[in-house]
């Protein structure tokens, strides 16, 4: 049936979402509802994608935020930041629950997709690292070969397996619960030579993944046929997809939210390519604006849109809407010009006395059957195939603050009649003022709990790869956390870009970093000029 309304893949953009900051990283939560989109200043923006408009901003690091996961039911999402740290924030809430820091930069996050207390985060230079969020603990992952460190993992669909590759193009499979090695295979190039895996994505249905590797070409895999395969198995990739014109690299490749098919994102300029997984075949190019570069692509989960980021801001690609209302009624028909209508003669009567009863059958005798319209069927989309019923606890939605044309001197201060009670208790009434005008009329915040993460032997000078070269690396060293002063000031609310004036102001490194990402997005500074000022 799909096949009769159009081919199920977007063809054109479809206007742009404007972060105020640059955006680097975007990513949906599992209905669609809402998209995360991780910005240059440390903040992420939850954007409601039904309205298009900013449900939440989290101001969530200080550095730039480079990889993103939603939990499975929504509540949670986990951040990764340039300066090595990791974090789970409270979406509803904006607080953060956790904080992690390693020694050097995360190149991904992604929560377990069925158990939200587990995170496999990939740092650079050194073998994954699955954390346990309740117990703060850590379990690195064994890897094919110690001196070849460069690896990237995955959960698969169900997070029963991990998928790591390395740099000599080596590609393990894990069981999640025990880290036992179940399955191993090598990616090779026409002759023997390897190749190094950039990444390693799966589709939200069916058992395919794929593999994004240096030879520029992306391969398709069952995931069955791998763990039937055994250890150092020679796997057979279902598709090979590559551009054979033009040799491009690619950033970032995902799947369609049906895994019917894929979406690769040129590493050169802003250009999607668009294949039928099931043929191979390559169906769409989307062109973005020339001489930019891609950052990310995110397919939406259950339509045919697809969110690119490029120069710092996000673009959507959808399928163009054309109305048909004949749809809607059978006997529509669409005018050219104005027509004589003639009118029955008792058409427009409330009773028509020429009617005959006709005889009620089939389809009206169907009218006056009782419809169920109260109870809600689950919708096949939103419930894995080995699930009956929807998450009913899962947030879909958030619920969006108003914007205020002409604030009040403190619009987030305590309401009038809590000032008046804190100001009769002299001693403590003015710390307690002093809380709830930074923080909200709610109780002060607890700081959230901050782990070291201590991994062996890897090294702890290294740059993310957003922040360009790894020679000044010293000047990279900056102080942990968040400036002095800013505790709690960024809580929650939206909308409210002038307070961040002086709240970052203390961080000279700020700049230096933004203006480094901004170089290598080949963007001129000037256009950063506008963002700093907001900053």
């Amino acid at each position: 049936v799909a096949e009769s309304f159009g081919q199920n893949y977007p063809e054109e953009a479809d206007g742009t979402l404007d972060c105020i900051s640059m955006a680097l990283t975007c990513t949906f939560n599992r209905w669609g509802t809402l998209l995360a989109v991780g910005c240059n200043d440390g903040r992420i923006v939850i954007w409601d994608f039904l309205t298009r408009g900013i449900a939440k901003i989290i101001s969530a690091h200080i550095h730039p935020v480079c990889s993103l996961c939603w939990s499975r039911d929504g509540h949670k999402l986990v951040s990764a930041s340039t300066d090595n740290i990791v974090s789970q924030w409270d979406v509803l809430s904006g607080d953060c629950d956790q904080r992690f820091r390693f020694p050097s930069p995360i190149l991904k996050v992604q929560y377990h997709p069925r158990d939200q207390n587990r995170v496999l985060v990939c740092p650079m230079k050194s073998a994954p690292v699955m954390l346990t969020l309740s117990d703060s603990k850590h379990v690195v992952l064994p890897v094919d070969d110690d001196s070849d460190l460069n690896v990237v993992a995955s959960f698969d669909r169900r997070g029963e397996y991990i998928y790591t590759g390395n740099a000599k193009g080596k590609i393990l499979v894990l069981k999640t619960d025990t880290q036992d090695l179940v399955a191993s295979f090598r990616v090779t190039t026409g002759t023997s030579n390897t190749t190094a895996i950039k990444s390693i994505e799966f589709a939200r249905k069916g058992s395919c993944f794929l593999i994004n590797t240096a030879d520029r070409i992306i391969r398709v895999y069952d995931g069955r046929e791998i763990l039937t395969c055994g250890r150092d198995g020679e796997p057979e990739p279902m598709q090979k997809l590559q551009d054979l014109v033009n040799r491009t690299p690619w950033k970032k490749c995902c799947f369609s939210g049906d895994g019917e098919y894929i979406v690769a994102g040129s590493a050169r300029q802003h250009a999607l390519y668009i294949w039928e997984k099931s043929i191979g075949n390559l169906v769409k190019i989307l062109h973005g604006t020339r001489g930019e570069l891609l950052l990310d692509v995110a397919w939406h989960p259950v339509r045919p849109i697809i969110a690119s980021i490029s120069s710092g801001v996000v673009s959507i690609w959808a399928q163009n809407q054309v109305e048909n209302w004949s749809a809607f009624a059978p006997d529509f028909k669409e005018l050219d010009e104005n027509v004589e209508y003639e009118e029955r003669e008792s058409e427009f009567d409330i009773e028509d006395e020429d009617k005959s009863e006709p005889e009620q059958t089939g389809a009206d005798a169907a009218e006056d059957e009782e419809v169920d319209v109260t109870s809600v069927d689950p919708i096949a989309a939103f419930c894995s195939s080995d699930e009956e019923l929807e998450d009913s606890k899962a947030l879909l939605y958030l619920p969006i603050a108003p914007e205020v044309e002409d604030p009040e001197e403190n619009p987030y201060g305590p309401p009038p009649d809590a000032v008046q009670t804190s100001l009769t208790d002299e001693g403590i009434g003015s710390e307690k003022k002093r809380q709830s005008s930074s923080d909200g009329p709610q109780p002060p915040k607890k700081k959230p709990k901050m782990t070291n993460i201590e991994l062996q032997g890897v090294p702890n000078d290294e740059v993310h790869p957003l922040l360009g070269v790894k020679g000044d690396g010293k000047s990279k060293k900056k102080q942990a956390g968040r400036p002095k002063g800013s505790k709690g000031k960024e809580k929650d609310s939206p909308f409210k870009p002038k307070l961040y004036k002086g709240d970052r102001g203390g961080l000279p490194l700020e700049g230096a970093a933004k203006g480094k990402v901004q170089a290598e997005l080949g963007q001129p500074l000037t256009a950063g000029g506008a963002i700093s000022e907001l900053l």
